[in-house]
C-alpha cells in the first residue's frame, strides 16, 4: 500500500516543507525505550549505521531516504511505512495492531513471523535428526 507521499525518493540534503523530524525522532525514541534497546542493537537489527541511527533519534534536520526508515521501522516491528508516516504527517499512525492500522501491514507483519518461526522450527529439526544419526551410529 505505497502512494505518491511515501513512494518518492529523498534526494535533499535538508528539510523540505511538511516534513516532520522531530516527530520521527520522538517516535524512535519512545520505540527504543519501550523496547529497551539501544542504538547498537537497532543498528545490527535494522543494518543501518550507529551513526545514521544518532542522527535520526536527534532529529537533526538532515534527511534519509525512504529505505533508511523502512529499516529501521521493520527492526522495530512496525509496518514498513510507519516512520514515513509520522515524517509526513507529524502524527504516528495507529499503534501496530489497533483498528486504524491497515489489514495488510498486520497480515505482512503476521508473515514476517510465521516465515521466522518457520526458520526456527527447521533449525530444531535439523539439530534433532543430527542427535539421532549420531545416537544410531554409537
Amino acid at each position: 500500500m505505497t502512494d505518491r507521499n511515501t513512494s518518492r525518493v529523498y534526494t535533499a540534503r535538508r528539510p523540505v516543507d511538511g516534513e516532520d523530524w522531530a516527530a520521527v525522532a520522538a517516535a524512535l525514541n519512545a520505540r527504543m525505550a519501550a523496547r529497551r534497546i539501544g542504538q547498537q542493537q537497532l543498528a545490527e537489527a535494522s543494518g543501518v549505521s550507529v551513526s545514521t541511527v544518532r542522527l535520526v533519534q536527534h532529529g537533526t534536520g538532515r534527511r534519509f531516504q525512504n529505505k533508511t526508515l523502512t529499516a529501521l521501522a521493520r527492526a522495530l516491528d512496525w509496518p514498513d511505512d510507519y516512520l514515513i508516516t509520522v515524517l509526513l504527517t507529524g502524527q504516528p499512525p495507529g499503534t501496530p495492531g489497533s483498528a486504524d492500522e491497515p489489514v495488510t501491514s498486520t497480515l505482512r507483519r503476521i508473515e514476517d513471523r510465521l516465515i521466522d518461526i518457520d526458520r526456527r522450527l527447521e533449525t530444531v529439526e535439523q539439530i534433532i535428526g543430527e542427535r539421532d544419526t549420531a545416537s544410531e551410529n554409537a
